[in-house]
């Protein structure tokens, strides 16, 4: 159900609305930026649509949503065996929406173990229960991205011209983003930023949405076709580069939308710094490395016809792949809520986020 758009300086991608017997609300981005469209997810099969159809993106954002699926999944009448079983065949059910990012399993394995701490007086209390956890995972993810925030600025001296790629703004977490969170402090700070984006296709992330972001947050900015990345860091105009991800492993290994590892190339060539920008919750420390990660394949459409418009022949052969992965000897350092893991090792991922995926 689409209804109208909250304040443009609103920053929640995804949000509750009501008590536990609400509903699910999130900003449509397949529509940015022409449309700011409100969706809201009553079922959910419209949870699991929003997800795959990328209505909702960005690893932590997808996670937070997911969350609050299973709890739009129990919202109808009910005895609390019924809902129970409810919950658990939507955690699993969500599960099959997306298999790249990782923040999507960690969120409905904090669903399900709460769901399995048990002692539940009734069904109003699971919902409440449930929808408590939810909550809980939207707001660590706030206070997660300020902290990358923080972080991320001291990476950036004043007057860097800074590429990014994909989006990894507000629109894809709870608030201020992870890549863009370190962007947006040191702009706070003073510091004068020039961002270059990376329109990343098929899809445009970075046209449709980190522009957005950015030009709204009046952080200056310009935007190139992927296959100028090359060229400006030649002329020099760039000074560091910063990507979200969508899984990590155990040795540095980062999964993050496809031509991101071409960038990682290209500023390696260059000796420019290659920084990723991520909360403990997008490692998985179960994968050793980045050949492991299943890599989600997308519909031949979105090149053959993307946006509505054919530009290439009936029956070619189409090959997309949504994410690319960065071998760690690539990265500079990762940005965590827990500070900047460098240089990046098995070693010292396990010192700095090994405690946090055990907490979790």
């Amino acid at each position: 159900m689409n209804v109208p758009a909250r304040s443009a300086a609103s920053e929640d991608s995804v949000r509750w609305i009501g008590d536990e017997t609400g509903l699910l609300e999130m900003i449509d981005q397949t529509l940015l930026p022409g449309s700011t469209t409100l969706i809201r997810c009553e079922r959910v099969e419209e949870v699991w649509e929003a997800i795959r159809a990328l209505r909702v993106r960005g690893a932590p954002a997808i996670g937070i949503a997911a969350a609050y699926g299973v709890c739009v999944a129990i919202r109808g009448e009910g005895s609390l065996a019924d809902l129970l079983q409810r919950a658990v065949s939507a955690a699993d059910y969500l599960a099959t929406s997306r298999p790249t990012a990782v923040n999507l399993f960690w969120a409905l394995d904090r669903m399900r173990s709460r769901i399995a701490e048990g002692s539940f007086a009734d069904a109003p209390a699971l919902r409440r229960a449930l929808l408590d956890e939810a909550r809980a995972i939207h707001d660590e993810d706030r206070q997660m991205c300020r902290a990358i925030g923080r972080h991320g600025a001291e990476l950036f001296e004043d007057g860097f011209g800074v590429l990014t790629h994909c989006n990894a703004g507000g629109l894809a977490t709870a608030e201020y983003g992870t890549a863009l969170s370190a962007i947006f402090t040191a702009h706070d700070q003073g510091k004068r930023i020039h961002v270059w984006v990376d329109e990343t296709r098929p899809l445009l992330q970075g046209a449709r949405l980190t522009a957005w972001e950015l030009m709204r947050h009046q952080v200056p900015c310009t935007l190139i076709c992927d296959s100028m990345a090359a060229q400006v860091m030649r002329e020099g105009r760039i000074q560091a580069v910063i990507v979200g991800a969508d899984r990590i492993t155990a040795n540095g290994d980062v999964a993050n939308k496809i031509g991101t590892y071409s960038v990682a190339v290209l500023a390696h060539h260059h000796g420019i710094p290659f920084y990723v920008a991520a909360p403990s919750s997008t490692f998985d420390l179960t994968l050793v490395s980045g050949e492991g990660i299943p890599i989600e394949q997308r519909a031949a459409s979105e090149i053959t016809e993307g946006f509505g418009r054919r530009t290439a022949p009936e029956g070619v052969a189409v090959y997309n792949p949504a994410f690319d992965v960065v071998p760690a000897r690539l990265v500079t350092a990762i940005v965590t809520e827990r500070g900047v893991i460098a240089p990046v090792s098995a070693r010292r991922i396990a010192s700095v986020i090994g405690d946090a995926i055990e907490i979790a």
